[in-house]
């Protein structure tokens, strides 16, 4: 990562966490009163293949002791009422700024794996992740609904898990390393852009 650019994530993410303060307190409050604890869910995700991080999300799910691998439609019936509205925005990705302040994640680059799929793919993360893990990305852009729809329909943790790795993995990595090929400030800000423009346009 370029000076420059973690410089930019710096002064984004402080300006973003005060005037998004408001809204982060009544998500949780929400929350709370509707779902009770805990309001945030920590997940182990990957900076590197080697070291990894708690990514921060507002907690969407009942809890389940045994839950492993990535969401598809065997954890539907886990979604809660407000974390459905969570996810249709991505609200439920706000606390992430404090990922992108502590240099854990950037704005843009290739969302973070969780370990057991750089353990499955070490060769393939390792080019990955020469980049800088990301909030949105080309990636989640372009692929992230062909994502949820090969998923939805998924009745077990076996079925999911792999879906995932055969049609997911490798053509979010594709994906990734074009990102990761162009990668540049103008870009990522593109990149940006077009995240919110995405949310804007589910209304």
């Amino acid at each position: 990562m370029t000076r420059g650019k973690r410089a930019f994530d710096i002064v984004a993410s402080l300006l973003l966490i005060v005037v998004l303060a408001p809204l982060i307190a009544i998500i949780a409050l929400a929350i709370l009163i509707r779902d009770g604890r805990p309001v945030l869910y920590l997940s182990e995700r990957m900076k590197t293949p080697q070291e990894g991080f708690l990514l921060w999300k507002f907690r969407t799910m009942r809890p389940d002791g045994n839950d492993r691998g990535v969401s598809g439609g065997d954890k539907a019936d886990r979604v809660t009422a407000t974390g459905r509205v969570l996810r249709r925005y991505r609200l439920d990705e706000l606390p992430q700024l404090w990922n992108i302040l502590r240099g854990d994640v950037s704005f843009v680059g290739p969302r973070p794996p969780l370990r057991r799929y750089t353990d499955m793919f070490p060769d393939l993360y390792a080019e990955v992740l020469k980049a800088r893990p990301g909030v949105t990305g080309l990636a989640t852009l372009a692929f992230h609904r062909t994502e949820e729809r090969l998923l939805v329909g998924c009745r077990s943790k076996d079925e999911t898990e792999a879906v995932y790795c055969r049609r997911c993995v490798p053509r979010k990595a594709r994906l990734d390393l074009i990102y990761a090929r162009n990668r540049s400030f103008c870009y990522d800000i593109r990149l940006m852009v077009a995240t919110v423009l995405r949310r804007i346009s589910l209304h």
